[in-house]
């Protein structure tokens, strides 16, 4: 897949999975939020909670997920501490953090509360 072909597909799977969380209850905070050292791709909110979602996409949804690496978790973490800085409760904040893994059919798949910080 060619750079601009593989970032329209990946944007592609974050409006998939905002609309995932949107359709389950969630209110979608933001959406490519840029902090100081990166990107979140999604975040959503329900019920006080805050969930800050990485997504990947690939041909399947195993492929996908061994995309995630460990430089990419430390980037959510920081980010996600510096967007906890907004909220009322700042690093208090009830928070999760999942990964939607995306295959080449768009089919879904969310593995809630899967990264430790």
């Amino acid at each position: 897949m060619s750079g601009t072909t593989s970032y329209h597909a990946g944007v592609a799977a974050e409006d998939c999975v905002a609309r995932h969380y949107a359709k389950s209850g969630h209110a979608i905070a933001a959406r490519r939020w840029r902090g100081k050292g990166g990107e979140i791709d999604v975040i959503a909110q329900a019920g006080g909670e805050t969930v800050f979602v990485e997504v990947k996409r690939s041909d399947t949804h195993a492929a996908a997920a061994l995309r995630v690496s460990d430089r990419q978790i430390r980037r959510l973490f920081d980010c996600a501490g510096e967007y906890m800085g907004t909220l009322p409760d700042g690093l208090l904040s009830a928070v999760r953090f999942d990964v939607a893994l995306v295959d080449a059919q768009g089919r879904i798949e969310i593995l809630e509360n899967t990264l430790a910080a």
